[in-house]
Parts: structure tokens; sequence; C-alpha cells
């Protein structure tokens, strides 16, 4: 921003605004979002096939860095299915929601910053009162 008048260095404050105030309504959506996802499980469920014939479904996963591996009876299936779906969707929006406060904090430091020869004051809004909250 070195050596722009005060319009453009307003105008860049203005955008880093908006483009803040997106990112935190994405936020939020995705929080609420998160809230909805049910009951998860990590892992994956297959079907098996016995030494001696006969199927079986086994839910394998690692958790607290081991793996682990257990039967699961028929019944329990569509169950275990839906867990698993809904741990790897609780993932996918985990994911997300990094990827958008990791792009709201660099907005967040962009719009602090400020030229060595701006002749504005300095402007404590990431220090005392950002709207932001996890």
């Amino acid at each position: 921003m070195k050596g722009l008048d005060n319009t453009s260095v307003s105008n860049y404050d203005t955008l880093m605004k908006k483009k803040m105030e997106m990112l935190e309504k994405e936020i939020s959506l995705i929080k609420q979002e998160v809230s909805k996802v049910g009951h998860m499980h990590p892992g994956t469920l297959s079907l098996q096939k016995r030494s001696h014939g006969g199927e079986y479904h086994q839910l394998s996963y690692s958790f607290a860095g081991k793996g682990h591996t257990h039967y699961v009876r028929s019944g329990d299936v569509d169950e275990v299915r839906e867990a698993v779906a809904n741990y790897r969707k609780f993932r996918e929006l985990t994911n997300c929601w990094i990827e958008l406060e990791i792009a709201f904090a660099k907005a967040s430091r962009s719009a602090t910053k400020r030229a060595p020869n701006d002749s504005t004051k300095c402007r404590r809004e990431g220090a005392s009162g950002s709207s932001h909250k996890m």
C-alpha cells in the first residue's frame, strides 16, 4: 500500500472488511452444519468372507494412534454405515472451517497493516475488539 492515497487505502480497508464479513458468514454456516451432524464413527465398513463360507461386516479404524477392527452385527450395519458417513461429513466440514479460519486470519492481518508513509493513526481493532469469535 506504499504510495497510495487515502482514498485507495479506504477502498482497500472496505474490501478487506467485506471479505472478513463474508468469511465470518461462511464460518457461521459451517458451524451450523457441524452441529447438525449426527452420531459419528471413524473408519470404514467392509464385507469380509469367512474361510468356512459366509460373510460378515467389519468396522476398521484408527484412533489415538492405534488400529481397531470390530465385528458388526447385520442388524447394526445401517446404523454403523450412517455413523461412518457422518464422520466423513464432519471431517470435510471441519477441514473447510479451518481453511476459512486461515483465510480470515490473513485478511484480518492485511486489514490492520499500514504502510510506513500512511498518515492515519495506528488502529487497534485487531487487538481490542474483533467481532470474530469461535
